[in-house]
């Protein structure tokens, strides 16, 4: 895990999450997976993206501490139009 690249998001291939980050918290490096597997995403819609938004933003106000370490940031992150998802 030393050799993966932070702060990226990386489409998960295995278990029942779609995407996959690599973020370090203090000396150490943690993975934090979100999205879905077997749901579609359609942030290129702007309705389903304002919708979207409008969910998640609530509860990412309810995150305390470090909030690159919740699901839902990154989730938001990658619903943000030019992303980059490798």
């Amino acid at each position: 895990m030393a050799n993966q690249p932070l702060n990226k998001i990386i489409r998960e291939t295995k278990g029942n999450k779609k995407f996959k980050v690599f973020v370090k918290d203090g000396d150490k490096i943690k993975t934090v997976r979100f999205g879905d597997a077997n749901m579609s995403i359609k942030r290129d819609d702007p309705q389903r993206r304002k919708a979207f938004f409008d969910r998640m933003n609530p509860i990412l106000a309810k995150v305390k501490g470090n909030k690159k370490l919740s699901p839902v940031y990154w989730s938001l992150r990658s619903w943000k139009l030019g992303t980059k998802i490798t």
